[in-house]
């Protein structure tokens, strides 16, 4: 079963359209247990950037259709006008190089990793994914684990929350003398938080539906937290506003940010939404003392640093590459083996059979030094036999290739009828799934 990923992230989608995507968890698992029946699996990998369905199946092109209409629902008929398709090789290289950071709209930031193996686990526990996904996932990780090993690709990276807090003190100049406020306590208010602190603010609230969680956070940065329910009024106060909650509606509006205006003194405020769906309506960035930017925006910044991480990201493809050939290979040989298993048990029962019809034709009269040789013989012809065919079935490369010749062998010998088990029967029938640790969320 091939692998296809259907989807769509900010290199083919605005914000708009990628808002109306994002579904809580609940959401999330009935999209997954719909996608994912009888053989066929199923992984949703949605963060503020993308949103993706990487699938196998054996009837791949109804599974796609499925998952396009499934998009369109949630999204509406004009999220297919934003929608990419990967097929085989070039969805395990696409999922390969989205859990490396190279698809992120920051090149090399860690946080991705987190959110597909977030994915992941969501889908697994889900019985969205069994066998095939499950090693795919697994040698994805393994892949991005050795790209942050091996390039530098993390060093020079600069997180969607670290461009936030770059481009406040662009607005501002500096930020000694400002106040910092965070709406929302989660992975990226937590990034957002710190480095308003590296940013050395004059002062830092911290604001989350959950008291405690803000409270935590606070004394980890230095912070005060304040009740949720003061979240307009904290306005008043602030300079600088980084949002990042999961609420379904926008927290800020033009009339609620505006009617703290006078109270203000109409005082410079940027904000910056790092949510999705957003926290900040687009009117309120119609205020003349208001400077509001989105992820997109954010998005634009980031490219203009992009450069020093150019050379890594050249890097982590070569590598990503190396990785993808390599699981093909394994694959191939995996799927291969059975193969030549049944090949060779088949030819022994002939040759067996044969050697013993053989000596029982010849009598009595062979010594059991004869009656060794003929039977090295059948060996001996049931090895030379299987050599040729054994080796190009181990040493070949693309999946795709190896699964030919080896669906070739057995229909050619007749073994179609003992074929071997699938991955997802091997996964039901009790083989380990690959272990992940979890990840962030933003």
């Amino acid at each position: 079963m091939e692998l296809i990923c259907i989807g769509l992230s900010h290199r083919t989608a605005p914000l708009e359209v990628r808002e109306r995507l994002a579904l809580p968890e609940a959401r999330q698992v009935e999209v997954l247990q719909r996608l994912a029946q009888a053989s066929s699996e199923a992984l949703l990998v949605s963060t503020c950037n993308r949103v993706e369905l990487y699938l196998t199946s054996p009837e791949l092109a109804r599974a796609a259709a499925r998952a396009r209409e499934e998009l369109c629902q949630l999204g509406g008929p004009k999220t297919l006008e934003h929608l990419y398709e990967h097929h085989g090789a070039g969805a395990l290289e696409h999922l390969f190089r989205v859990a490396s950071s190279l698809d992120s709209m920051v090149v090399g930031e860690a946080q991705i990793l987190g959110q597909v193996k977030e994915a992941f686990e969501l889908a697994q526990a889900a019985g969205a994914v069994r066998g095939g996904l499950t090693r795919m996932c697994a040698a994805a990780f393994s892949c991005a684990k050795r790209v942050r090993t091996e390039t530098a690709i993390g060093r020079a990276a600069t997180s969607m929350a670290s461009a936030a807090v770059a481009l406040a003190a662009k607005v501002f100049d500096e930020l000694s003398d400002k106040t910092g406020l965070v709406v929302g306590a989660g992975e990226m208010g937590e990034l957002a938080a710190r480095h308003l602190k590296q940013a050395k603010v004059k002062r830092l609230i911290i604001t989350n539906r959950t008291l405690a969680r803000a409270e935590a956070l606070a004394a980890e940065v230095g912070g005060v937290a304040r009740p949720y329910e003061e979240l307009h009024a904290l306005l008043k106060e602030a300079d600088v506003v980084v949002c990042s909650t999961a609420s379904p509606a926008p927290l800020f509006t033009q009339e609620n940010v505006g009617a703290v205006g006078r109270p203000r003194r109409f005082r410079p405020l940027f904000m910056v939404d790092l949510a999705v769906p957003r926290d900040i309506s687009p009117d309120v960035a119609e205020l003349d003392w208001v400077t509001a930017y989105d992820v997109d925006d954010i998005q634009k910044f980031v490219a203009e640093n992009e450069a020093a991480r150019a050379e890594e990201a050249q890097k982590a493809g070569v590598l990503i590459i190396q990785e993808v050939s390599r699981f093909m290979r394994d694959r191939a040989v995996r799927d291969g083996v059975p193969v030549l298993a049944r090949l060779r048990q088949r030819a022994e029962q002939i040759a067996r059979a044969e050697v013993e019809r053989t000596l029982g034709a010849m009598g009595e009269d062979l010594s059991d030094k004869q009656r060794k040789s003929i039977e090295a013989m059948g060996r001996a012809i049931v090895n030379k036999l299987l050599h040729e065919p054994t080796a190009r079935l181990r040493a070949v490369g693309p999946e795709q290739e190896g699964n030919r010749l080896a669906g070739a062998a057995a229909e050619l010998f007749g073994l179609v009828e003992e074929a071997a088990p699938s991955p997802v029967a091997e996964a039901e029938a009790g083989s380990a799934p690959a272990t992940v640790a979890s990840g962030g969320k933003r």
